[in-house]
């Protein structure tokens, strides 16, 4: 062998081949967890007698589960506080089928996208201020 071969042994190789394998294995659970997510939510709907479409994708390293409907307010709850709730228990029935901890994300009628878009608001008008006035603002919850 020359100075300029290199040797790559089977474990290495073999690596190199499966990275792209496991991007798609990470899909594929993520899809997984959607799917029994969806499965947990289905039944509490049914249990407290409300209607509401599920919507199921995967964002970056997440899978995202939206409950997409009218008369979903219960479920959100005052400040999302019911929302963080239900996400947590949807998580831990992810564990209890999976056996993985799951990063789970759920949104119940577009909570999650409106209150984004209230802090990304409320961040640039204080930002703005910032720069205006040069005085140091907290940010506090709308």
């Amino acid at each position: 062998m020359s100075g300029s071969d290199i040797a790559v042994g089977p474990d290495e190789d073999a690596a190199r081949v499966d990275e792209p394998a496991s991007a798609q294995q990470r899909l594929t659970a993520l899809e997984q967890e959607g799917e029994i997510a969806a499965d947990y939510i289905e039944g509490l709907l049914d249990i407290v007698d409300m209607d509401g479409d599920l919507d199921l994708d995967v964002e970056g390293s997440r899978a995202v589960v939206a409950v997409v409907g009218d008369g979903l307010d219960k479920l959100i709850g005052s400040n999302g506080e019911t929302l963080e709730a239900l996400q947590e228990l949807t998580r831990l029935a992810v564990l209890q089928k999976t056996g993985e901890r799951s990063r789970l994300m759920l949104d119940v009628g577009g909570h999650r996208a409106r209150r984004r878009a209230e802090l990304r608001e409320l961040a640039a008008d204080v930002a703005k201020r910032v720069v205006d006035g040069g005085k140091q603002e907290k940010l506090s919850r709308p």
